[in-house]
């Protein structure tokens, strides 16, 4: 994935583990490679709930599990912003774009990964509008791909008839760092179902089952490819510029 140059990986989610369930065998990946994860949660994921009965130490404890599983896949401590959670609809979409692009000017992220546009849940779809609003491809814009990935029991539960179904048309062979996955999602543990839930882990591994045999891994995950961009004059070899320079 680095192929000998760092990335910078911006991993936006709506809440606290939709990284894992989304990327999370391919963040350990972009680490084991040595490029740099950093993760940013726009809500806590609890505020959906009756307000009265969330304390602050759930909060809390949610948070360290991210950081947990954020250091499992091996990434940077994650940001949390605090938006309301499952109320992103109340935002103004540019508060939620302007905070998003505050954190990009100090990392200068290379390449995104966020919720796909048609997801059946609202936080989801706004992280998606919002991600790729504040990464624009406007000129000198850093972030050469944004990659969208599909979080169960959100992306699997939105109307089959939409015109925004999720269609992957990139994988990623997971195999190896599955285990890593699954370490991080355990520590989501409060969030997990049980079988047949599609937030459970026994789904968590059909689905990457799934994705891998339909392109000939054994795991993988699946990604909506929303910008890829091919930038080859800054590697071509310098001899072959001098070669395409000389007269003929």
């Amino acid at each position: 994935m680095g192929g000998g140059f760092v990335e910078k990986v911006l991993v936006v989610a709506a809440h606290p583990d939709d990284e894992a369930l989304g990327c999370g065998g391919t963040m350990a990946l972009h680490a084991d490679t040595g490029d740099i994860v950093q993760v940013v949660f726009l809500a806590d994921g609890l505020g959906a709930r009756d307000r009265r009965k969330i304390e602050k130490r759930e909060i809390l404890k949610r948070q360290t599990a991210a950081i947990r599983a954020s250091k499992i896949l091996g990434a940077t401590t994650p940001l949390f912003l605090a938006f309301p959670d499952n109320q992103l609809d109340t935002v103004p979409l540019l508060s939620v774009i302007k905070e998003i692009e505050t954190i990009a000017a100090k990392f200068k992220p290379t390449i995104v990964y966020t919720h796909h546009a048609g997801d059946l849940n609202v936080d989801h779809r706004i992280c998606h509008e919002s991600v790729m609003t504040a990464f624009r491809p406007v000129p000198g814009q850093r972030v050469k791909s944004i990659y969208a990935f599909e979080v169960l029991s959100s992306t699997n539960w939105s109307s089959s008839t939409a015109l925004k179904t999720f269609i992957p048309n990139r994988f990623c062979d997971i195999t190896i760092p599955m285990k890593a996955k699954i370490n991080a999602l355990k520590e989501y543990d409060s969030e997990l179902r049980q079988y047949p839930h599609a937030r459970s882990i026994e789904a968590t591994t059909i689905l990457a089952q799934y994705r891998g045999a339909s392109v000939g891994f054994h795991m993988a995950e699946a990604f909506f490819v929303e910008r890829q961009l091919l930038d080859f004059a800054n590697h071509i070899p310098s001899s072959v510029k001098k070669r395409s320079r000389a007269p003929r």
